[in-house]
């Protein structure tokens, strides 16, 4: 899953929480117990523990938002934009011209040529999400594949060459276990067989 700006959360459900947990801290000011905050504000005894131990220690400043998680990113929103015009504009314009797939390492180095920055692949991937772009894999062909010869055989040959499909019939739809003997016509193989063993 892939989360909005890097950090797990939304701006609006960074919000949401900060205000349970301010919430908490105005409960504590009233002298209500951890256990009871919890109970009030639908979240773990755990949770609520780890904020009266916060708030005990710095007040309800220790339980504001600390914004978005995770490493910040290398680029700055200007830059980020730009980079996103250099992606708008397709490969072949920075000099991929075999096919027109955005790959991961693809667009590694292109934020490496244009900002001298170096990223991972997977690190180019995840920026190319935030800023609304999918990852694009090239079809591997074979250098020698001819297009009309595999459309000439599949016109003529494969319709010989298929197998037809099992027959419709009744019976057991498992391969390993045939229908009961009941259900088999008279003539049907195995009905010479020694009865079961007791």
């Amino acid at each position: 899953m892939r989360y909005a700006d890097g950090g797990g959360l939304t701006a609006k459900a960074r919000q949401h929480r900060e205000a349970v947990r301010l919430e908490a801290a105005a409960l504590f000011d009233e002298g209500v117990p951890p256990r009871e905050v919890a109970r009030r504000l639908r979240v773990t005894a755990k949770s609520a523990y780890q904020w009266h131990a916060a708030w005990r220690e710095d007040g309800a400043g220790a339980l504001a938002s600390r914004g978005p998680g995770g490493q910040r990113c290398k680029l700055s929103a200007r830059c980020q934009d730009r980079l996103a015009e250099y992606l708008e504009q397709g490969p072949a314009a920075h000099g991929w011209d075999q096919d027109q797939a955005w790959t991961g390492a693809r667009v590694a180095t292109l934020i490496g040529r244009k900002f001298h920055v170096s990223y991972s692949v997977s690190g180019a991937t995840r920026l190319m999400h935030r800023l609304g772009f999918t990852l694009q894999l090239p079809a591997r062909r074979a250098a020698e594949r001819d297009e009309q010869v595999v459309a000439a055989w599949k016109e003529a040959t494969w319709a010989e060459v298929k197998a037809p499909g099992r027959p419709a019939t009744a019976g057991s739809a498992s391969r390993t276990k045939p229908g009961s003997p009941a259900d088999r016509p008279q003539d049907a193989h195995g009905d010479d067989a020694a009865p079961p063993r007791s």
